[in-house]
């Protein structure tokens, strides 16, 4: 009996060319923690047009200055990337890269009002690339929960273009893994989740990755799988933090360091390295909202992951309590340092030390916030909060050190105990200040 396989299907099928070059054209929407490094990094290889509806970000790269610090300014002034702020003067590509942020809503359900807009100004392009004989790909980055892209996006992107998906241009997925101040695990070094509509679209999807990170492409079974990828990700580090930060709880009741308790679990081989703490910033704190609002709309009642939600979303008032508590519950002055989600980063998206400071507020206390890296302009938008400057002219009931940037680690626990007024409390969120923090978890 004779055997034969079918031939291999053209690598052109549906009119693509599976592989990039050096005259393909990309345009990346959305220039902030995700989008800007990114679009530098396609820039050594592509022609690249990085587009944002913030004229003032615009000038301000134009001029090598990024406000996130994600980019030095000398990479800036040696990027071949274009800038521009109209759509309507924007290029026509081969891939439109889509990177806004997905963020919740005040009942913490998800608000995709951005990425809508997103693809809005994308339909809008999309036909002048179809009309130069360009087969477009529109790729996402955002988090999403699944479904979102082919279910939502993809009808938007017809509706404006007057297009058909599938047939004129296509769809892809690739979710961020940009972790803010992380110049370790950086846009070329890391392993990048890629998905495309067709097979053709995901070899197209994968060699534009390839291209700019060592660390290789995973070529996802579909655009759904690498959407919910991105959710579960961030969905795992949440619920192991909850657990850390319940733990913490109970072991307050005890008279008991977490850290303490850390240190010797932690010489077990398999033990996980998780710690409790403030969980805010764009990603943790978010995207699990992505997944149970998903899974509720189907049915399901996403009982872990809220859970872990809610032990997260309390732990600002808890901490807030306990150090009310070391004050015998009488309010004073209090000096916070670090106001950002995390440390050494400029990043002030769902600050969790700016719900402990208005429980702090709340419960009577006088607050002064200080922070080196963030912006004072953002810090009284976003939380009507005034940042201290670095000189201190008076001391206070309780210093709280919440973020441990460099900043502080370098003046020295010294230093920083010198702002307590005698008798006042230091006290120390992740435990760095040593045996001279008066309180720590």
């Amino acid at each position: 009996m004779t055997v034969q396989f079918p031939p291999l299907a053209p690598a052109s099928a549906h009119g693509l060319d599976p592989l990039v070059s050096a005259n393909t054209r990309v345009v990346v929407l959305g220039l902030g923690y995700v989008g800007l490094p990114l679009a530098v990094a396609l820039a050594k290889q592509f022609f690249v047009t990085g587009f944002d509806i913030d004229m003032q970000r615009i000038g301000e790269l134009s001029e090598g200055h990024d406000r996130t610090r994600e980019i030095e300014p000398e990479r800036l002034a040696k990027s071949s990337l274009g800038l521009i702020s109209d759509a309507n003067v924007c290029p026509p590509s081969d891939f439109y890269i889509v990177t806004v942020p997905t963020p919740i809503d005040g009942q913490n359900r998800p608000d995709l009002r951005l990425v809508e807009s997103a693809s809005r100004t994308v339909g809008k392009m999309l036909r002048a690339a179809v009309e130069e004989g360009r087969a477009p790909v529109v790729v996402y980055e955002s988090t999403v929960y699944p479904g979102v892209t082919e279910d939502i996006c993809g009808p938007i992107l017809e509706q404006v273009s007057g297009l058909k998906c599938g047939v004129d241009f296509f769809l892809g997925y690739s979710p961020e893994r940009i972790n803010p101040g992380d110049r370790e695990h950086t846009i070329d070094k890391i392993t990048k989740v890629v998905s495309g509509q067709t097979p053709e679209v995901l070899e197209r999807v994968a060699d534009l990755y390839n291209a700019i990170t060592s660390g290789g492409v995973f070529r996802a079974a579909s655009i759904k799988a690498a959407e919910a990828a991105k959710v579960i990700e961030n969905a795992q580090r949440d619920i192991n933090i909850a657990f850390m930060n319940e733990i913490t709880q109970i072991f307050s009741k005890m008279d008991l360091s977490v850290w303490d308790v850390l240190a010797a679990a932690g010489t077990k081989w398999n033990f996980l390295p998780f710690t409790p703490g403030l969980v805010g910033g764009h990603c943790i704190g978010v995207d699990p909202y992505y997944l149970s609002a998903r899974a509720e709309a189907l049915g399901h009642d996403p009982q872990v992951i809220l859970a872990g939600r809610g032990v997260n979303d309390g732990m600002a008032r808890w901490l807030a309590g306990e150090l009310h508590a070391q004050r015998g519950g009488k309010p004073g002055s209090v000096l916070v340092l670090g106001l950002t989600f995390k440390e050494n980063v400029p990043d002030l998206r769902n600050s969790k030390v700016a719900d402990v400071i208005a429980e702090l507020q709340a419960l009577g206390h006088t607050v002064a916030v200080h922070d080196p890296h963030a912006d004072g302009a953002e810090a009284l938008l976003e939380y009507g909060l005034h940042l201290a400057g670095d000189a201190f002219e008076q001391s206070y009931d309780m210093v709280f050190l919440a973020v441990p940037h460099k900043y502080y680690l370098a003046a020295g626990a010294e230093r920083i105990a010198a702002l307590v007024a005698p008798g006042g409390t230091l006290a120390d969120l992740k435990g760095v200040l040593g045996e001279r923090a008066d309180w720590r978890l």
